[in-house]
């Protein structure tokens, strides 16, 4: 596996509308699950290491920020030919084996990844009210490991703070994970 870690955070950036098939059989745009306070988008996938380390804190995350107005989303996009634990019949396995509070997209083309610059899995979008870009970071320290019951919980205070203010905090970690598992052109 790749390693990969997320670029500095491009505050701002707009964030971008897409169409995708989620595994419960609907297709979600953006304006499906934005949320009054936010959005946070995640490209993750089943496969990765990081991602099956931290997918616990990320539920746990995911319904208490939608607790705060926060809308949330995953988004797979890695090659599933070459991955095939990545498939699209993996992820609904997956899906209702955890349980996700939050829709669970396949982006088979990669057409979304590529458009918003995705890097790992997992990687985190946090946008504002506004769909401007506010967290580009990590969801704490521990990465693929439990970092502790004291470990400060990074993704939630950024999105909480973002949607308390708007704005996102100047100081954030690179998220660290697998890079995406990009198809052959």
């Amino acid at each position: 596996m790749a390693r990969a870690e997320t670029p500095v955070c491009d505050f701002g950036e707009p964030a971008i509308d897409f169409s995708l098939p989620g595994v419960d059989g609907n297709i979600y745009s953006l304006a499906d699950i934005e949320g009054l306070n936010g959005t946070l988008i995640i490209f993750m996938c089943n496969h990765c290491p990081y991602v099956k380390g931290a997918i616990d804190r990320i539920i746990r995350d995911a319904r208490e920020l939608k607790e705060r107005g926060i809308g949330v989303v995953a988004i797979n996009s890695n090659d599933a030919v070459n991955f095939p634990e990545d498939s699209y019949d993996n992820m609904k396995k997956w899906a209702a084996e955890k349980n996700f509070p939050f829709p669970y997209l396949f982006d088979e083309t990669q057409d979304v990844a590529r458009a918003y610059e995705a890097v790992c899995t997992p990687d985190f979008f946090g946008y504002n009210s506004e769909r401007k870009l506010q967290y580009r970071g990590r969801i704490d320290e521990g990465g693929k490991e439990d970092p502790g019951p004291d470990a400060r919980r990074d993704l939630f205070e950024a999105m909480k703070q973002i949607a308390e203010t708007g704005e996102g905090p100047q100081e954030q970690v690179p998220s660290i994970g697998c890079s995406i598992k990009w198809k052959n052109p």
